[in-house]
């Protein structure tokens, strides 16, 4: 007879009482206060080590950078979520009016170029991704669900490539002089 397994509710106890990192926050705390109380050496030491785990080329961004695309991914599933939607019940106006918010323009190119001033390669992979989004609009129009499905897989993979290659690293305004001023002109020299 093999012995019962802990229910859901042990681990989660046990889980949670094993993860607390402020000695003195009551366990009800909510999350965001538990690690304000954490000092932020401790703080800037866990993101250092994370780093170091992570072997993704760092995208260097200001933080109302970083913030700015992190908003902007977030959108960019939700219009995914949208387009699914969208196949499945055939309202292929809906598809277009969602793949053009991932779709390529003007703006989303200067924005592009401007996040990726830090990181060679990158502003190339987010204007293919724009680029590629494109294609489901196309499909749309054509009314073929097949073809949506495929523009938005082509889509897709080359929103995880990115993801796969690169990874945001939160700079000061000096780290981000420098290395967009490196990545203008070269490599610095001492």
């Amino acid at each position: 007879m093999t012995p019962k397994a802990p229910g859901l509710a042990a681990v989660l106890v046990s889980t949670l009482i094993g993860c607390r990192t402020a000695p003195d926050a009551p366990v009800h705390a909510h999350p965001a206060a538990v690690i304000s109380s954490v000092p932020h050496t401790a703080s800037l030491s866990a993101e250092a080590k994370l780093a170091s785990m992570d072997g993704r080329t760092a995208l260097p961004l200001l933080p109302m950078m970083a913030n700015h695309q992190k908003q902007n991914m977030r959108d960019h599933l939700i219009a995914v979520q949208e387009i699914v939607a969208a196949v499945g019940a055939k309202d292929f106006d809906s598809v277009s009016g969602s793949a053009s918010r991932i779709g390529f323009s003007a703006q989303m190119g200067r924005m592009c170029e401007h996040m990726g001033a830090g990181a060679a390669g990158f502003t190339d992979l987010a204007l293919k991704f724009h680029h590629t989004a494109d294609k489901i609009g196309e499909a749309a129009k054509a009314h073929d669900s097949e073809s949506v499905l495929r523009a938005l897989s082509d889509t897709l993979e080359v929103c995880t490539s990115c993801h796969q290659t690169y990874r945001q690293q939160v700079v000061d305004d000096t780290a981000w002089s420098a290395v967009t001023n490196a990545a203008a002109t070269g490599p610095l020299h001492d």
